[in-house]
This record gives C-alpha cells, structure tokens and sequence, in this order.
C-alpha cells in the first residue's frame, strides 16, 4: 500500500504598505531648484493629512531668512539640468534672467513665493526649523529669521523629533 503525501498549497499573504503617517525634510540647499521641492513636499504632505516637518540648514537656511526667502535665485554655473554650457551660465546677469523666468513660470502655475509658501505650510500645521550649527557658523540672530520658525534646534532634536518619520533629504 503507498502512501500519497498531500502538500498544502501555501499562500503568502501579501500586506499592503503602511500609508506614510509623518515626514520630515531636509532643505541644505539655497537657490530655488533646492528649496522648493521642500517646500512642494511638506504642503502636499499636509494636503494628504500627513504630518510635515522642515528642517533648514547650510545654505537652505536663505529660505528662512527675511532678507533672502524671496530672493533666491537658480544656479546656472555648473548645473547640468539647466542644459547649458558653464561658460554660458558665466555671463553676467545669466542667473537673474534663467531666476526671472522660472518665476514667471512658477505664477502661472499658482505656486507662491518662499515667503507665503511657508506661511501656507504652517498654517495648515507644518513645523519648520533651522539648524543650530548653520545659524551659529553663519552668525544669524533670530530677528533674521522669518516668524514661520518654530525653533532654532541641534540635529539630536530634528532625530528626535523625527522618529518614526520617513526622512527626506532635498
């Protein structure tokens, strides 16, 4: 007599991914290629009712700071995405015109200045803050800052206040 052996047909269950509940991001770059896809970022986190932190530092700093948060402009020397050559993006005034433009085409699509972006981001609840070693190294004062700052904190308190937050760096 022989003896047959059934195997169970194993089904693996496949788990859809956790929604993502928290977000902080990183802004360490200053000109308007670096520090609005922050900016987009941390606004649509809040209109998907995530939970959005910013965090500027370096030369992200600028986007927070009074006297340059709409001031910014877009680095044409040695930016490849700008798709031209370095000697070109040399010329005087290059800068400000490939800024200039990019800002026109930045209203048409209704996306704000830096300054009313963040406003946006923290009054739907967004919490920005600088980084204590970039403000003390650029020797800034909080009068510098824009009021959307929460707090001037060390990179311990952004992991602290990060944790369990997905961690995006611009």
């Amino acid at each position: 007599m022989s003896t047959e052996i059934l195997e169970e047909e194993k089904v693996e269950t496949v788990k859809a991914p956790e929604p993502i509940k928290r977000v902080s991001i990183i802004v360490s770059k200053g000109t308007l290629d670096g520090v609005y896809p922050g900016l987009i970022m941390a606004n649509g986190a809040r209109m998907e009712g995530i939970e959005a932190t910013l965090f500027f530092t370096f030369f992200g700093m600028n986007a927070i700071l009074k006297k340059k948060m709409d001031k910014l402009k877009v680095a044409t020397v040695g930016n490849p995405a700008m798709g031209m050559p370095t000697l070109l993006g040399a010329i005087p005034g290059m800068s400000s015109f490939a800024s200039h433009m990019m800002k026109k085409e930045m209203d048409k699509l209704d996306i704000p200045p830096v300054s009313e972006f963040l406003e946006m981001i923290e009054d739907a609840g967004g919490e920005i803050y600088a980084c204590k070693a970039a403000f003390e190294m650029f020797h800034l004062k909080e009068e510098d800052l824009c009021p959307q700052v929460k707090e001037i904190i060390t990179v311990g308190d952004f992991y602290e206040k990060s944790a369990g937050s997905q961690i995006i760096f611009t």
